[in-house]
Formats: C-alpha cells, sequence, structure tokens
C-alpha cells in the first residue's frame, strides 16, 4: 500500500524509550515528520537521525516534531537515543504494525531478516493529512531532507 499526499495519516500507538505510549493524535496541531529506519546502530540509520537531530531546534521553530519509528525493540531503541543524544522520541514498531500500514515494511531484508521497517520519511500537517511521502527501496539511500524542510515550511 502507497500513501499518497493528501491521505489522511494512518493512526497509531507505540512505546517511546521511556516505555509511555505515544499517538499520532497527540499532537494534532502540530506538523509531525516521522522518519521510520530499518535498524538501530547502523551507519545510515544514525546519519539519518543526526541530520533530524542536529535541524531539530529547526523544525521546533516551525511547529514541527519529529518522531523515529522502527521494528527494535524500545530497549534497543532506548540505548541509540542515549549514544546519539536525541532529543525526540524513538517508537518501538516492534510488531511491525504501523510500518506496515504506512507502506515502509521490507517482507525480507539482509541477512535472512524479515519484517523491517523502510527508510521511509513523512510530513503529516496539522490536521493530520500527508503532505510528504517518500519510501525508499534502497536501504542505503537517504530521504531528501530539503524536500521534508520544504513541506515543514
Amino acid at each position: 500500500m502507497s500513501l499518497q499526499t493528501g491521505s489522511a495519516a494512518p493512526q497509531f500507538t507505540l512505546f517511546n524509550t521511556e516505555k509511555k505510549e505515544v499517538s499520532l493524535s497527540d499532537f494534532k496541531g502540530k506538523k509531525v515528520i516521522l522518519h521510520f529506519f530499518p535498524l538501530a546502530f547502523t551507519s545510515v540509520c544514525t546519519e539519518q537521525l543526526c541530520t533530524m537531530r542536529d535541524n531539530f531546534g529547526y523544525y521546533e521553530g516551525l511547529n514541527a516534531i519529529v518522531l523515529g519509528v522502527s521494528v527494535d525493540s524500545l530497549f534497543t531503541l532506548g540505548k541509540f537515543k542515549e549514544e546519539n543524544n536525541y532529543q525526540f522520541d524513538l517508537l518501538s514498531d516492534f510488531n511491525k504494525e504501523v510500518s506496515a500500514a504506512y507502506g515502509a515494511l521490507y517482507n525480507e531484508f539482509a541477512f535472512g531478516m524479515k519484517g523491517v521497517s523502510k527508510r521511509a520519511a513523512f510530513v503529516i500537517d496539522e490536521e493530520q493529512n500527508i503532505i510528504y511521502a517518500e519510501v525508499l527501496e534502497s536501504a542505503g539511500d537517504l530521504p531528501n531532507f530539503e524536500a521534508i524542510d520544504a513541506a515543514v515550511k
């Protein structure tokens, strides 16, 4: 399933690294930059999220929040967040339901792994509609950060 610009964003509730539930609906009235990434502690995933970390102040100034989502456990994500000083929530989609709902799930990944989040980026507006959608087939590619920034503006 491919989500398009203008579609309603699929609603979700996932646990963050502090073991608290976070729902997309918590952020109605703000823009949400939703980043899916395959696996914590890998080089491209770290680069993706560090780029968002380094631009965090810019997004806050535009009434936008950043959320990272992967199928890693919340414990793995907690260590990843701590080691990289991410100031935004990382959410565990351990059951793979949200990644699937956003069309961002590999059936088969490297090393025989199945059900890993694809690298993807979505910008969701204040009314919870998708205003930017990018799902990458190659885990080695990064999202288009300039296009994300433009959508947030």
